[in-house]
This record gives structure tokens, sequence and C-alpha cells, in this order.
């Protein structure tokens, strides 16, 4: 159980595909103009990750590892072209807006990094685990990078405005140049975050220094005793 909860939770921050593995990142630039773009393509993407780590997980022991790229291809594209018909189903503006990007999540450096990488060796349920909590940490980093570029590009966020009156939209936000902006700032303060963590823990003095530990220098307790 213990490893399940692990995989259902390290895309959530840990292994967050976009800011930490940095994969699928050409949708993440290209189709979170709005809050609600991203939030569409990464519910698109959850659900053919999710059921293509299943299913890959299912079949790993029929499958040639010679052609095993290809079988994961078929796989996602199969899940791919039921996404489409759904979305054109039933939320065909939004199919408008994501345009390509959405054939286009079959060859996703996530969905085959994490079939390639971890369904092909992993039981079901893991599989399902991996592929539900990096999905989840993918639908909202593309959220919250469409929600920062919509807020600031046009002054509300899933279509809601919420600047103040007179406020003044940074157009550029909801250009190509401002997704590279966006996405270079939250990669930057997640360094600095990861860093300043990093130098916390090694600055830690420890509360009760045994005698002759040699542990560290922070507190002089290694010299005891010289």
């Amino acid at each position: 159980m213990n490893r399940f909860i692990q995989e259902l939770t390290k895309g959530l921050w840990k292994e967050i595909p976009p800011f930490r593995l940095l994969l699928g990142l050409c949708p993440v630039l290209a189709v979170t103009k709005s809050a609600s773009n991203g939030l569409g393509m990464g519910l698109a993407v959850l659900f053919v990750l999710t059921l293509s780590n299943m299913i890959i997980s299912m079949v790993r022991g029929f499958i040639p590892k010679k052609v095993r790229i290809a079988c994961f291809i078929t796989i996602s594209a199969t899940l791919v072209v039921a996404v489409e018909l759904l979305m054109q189903a039933y939320a065909y503006p939004l199919y408008l807006q994501l345009g390509i990007f959405v054939p286009l999540i079959v060859v996703n450096c996530v969905i085959l990094g994490r079939a390639e990488a971890f369904a092909a060796k992993n039981p079901v349920h893991l599989s399902i685990a991996d592929g539900l909590g990096i999905g989840l940490g993918f639908t909202m980093s593309l959220t919250f990078l469409g929600a920062v570029r919509e807020l600031f590009g046009t002054g509300a966020v899933f279509g809601v405005p919420v600047m103040w009156e007179g406020f003044q939209p940074f157009t550029v936000m909801t250009e190509a140049p401002g997704a590279f902006l966006c996405l270079g700032i939250i990669l930057g303060l997640m360094n600095w975050n990861t860093q300043h963590q990093a130098r916390k823990r090694n600055l830690a003095v420890p509360e009760n220094p045994l005698p002759g530990c040699g542990g560290c220098t922070a507190c002089g307790a290694g010299r005891q005793g010289e």
C-alpha cells in the first residue's frame, strides 16, 4: 500500500513532469494561453496516460522487446483517437482551441517515457498509480501555467475577470514569448526553493551531538576528545 501511495503522489511535486522532469514541454508552451485550455489538455493526457500504463502493464509479457516502442505508440494512438472523438462530441470548442496538439499526444514524451520506464516493468496496480500521479501533476502544471498567463494577459481566470478596474493586461503573456517567460520564472523559483531547502538541511545543527561523532563540522562535536 505504501508503494502505491508513493507512486500516486510522486507526480504531484517530486516528479512533476514539466517543472521537474522537463517532459512534454511542447503542449505546455503551446496550449496554455488560458486555464481552461491547460485543464482540457491535462485531462486528455491524464486519460491516455493512465489507460496506456494499465494496458501496457497487462500485456507487457506478450510484447516482443524489438517492437515494444511500436506497440506502445499503437496503444496510445488508439486511446488518443478515443479522446479526440469524445472531445469532438462533448467539448468541440475546446477541441478547436487545442487543435493539432490533441493528436500529438500520441508522441508525447510523457506517455512514451512512462510506458518504457515504468509500465513495461511494473505490475498493473502500480502502473495505474504512476499514470494517475504523473497525469494529475501534468494537469495541475498546465492549469496553473495557463491561469498565470491568462491572469496577467487578460485579467481573468477561466474567463472570469478578477483584476481591478483599469488593469492594463500584459498582452505578451498570451503570446509565445509569454509562455517561455512564465515557464522560466516558475522553473527558477522551484530551483531556488530546492537549493534553499538543501542549504537548510546541510546547515542544520544536531540538537544532541555525540562526542567524537565526526558527522559534521557545524558544531565541532567531531573534534571533541582529540
